[in-house]
């Protein structure tokens, strides 16, 4: 699995039509390009991650972890994540997440398969 920055931008994400704050996707990609990033760390814009509550919703995954991340509202948030991920290039995988973003995880409930 690589290591990246998934981060949704779709029906209630970023739809401020529904109230929600805009996702800075250019200022996100602007980083990406700035820092180099995109070689260690990959940024993807999603369309829908669900869960929808939550409304603004990243993930950061490495090969050890995964982190969800909802209600980003600010931009103190999102340059958050560009943090996280150019720690990640100084640090490999041992990085946590930023401080600011701890009372934004969430867990995520596992999908339940159910085959006949």
């Amino acid at each position: 699995m690589p290591t990246d920055v998934v981060v949704c931008n779709g029906c209630c994400c970023g739809n401020t039509e529904k109230g929600h704050p805009e996702v800075p996707i250019d200022f996100l990609k602007n980083a990406w390009n700035e820092y180099g990033l995109e070689e260690h760390v990959k940024l993807r814009i999603s369309k829908c991650l669900g869960p929808c509550s939550m409304h603004n919703v990243s993930l950061l995954r490495t090969e050890e972890k995964q982190e969800w991340l909802g209600k980003l509202s600010q931009k103190e948030h999102y340059e958050a994540l560009i943090e996280w991920a150019c720690n990640i290039v100084e640090n490999k995988y041992n990085t946590e997440i930023p401080e600011k973003l701890l009372p934004h995880r969430f867990q995520r409930f596992q999908e339940v398969v159910i085959r006949d």
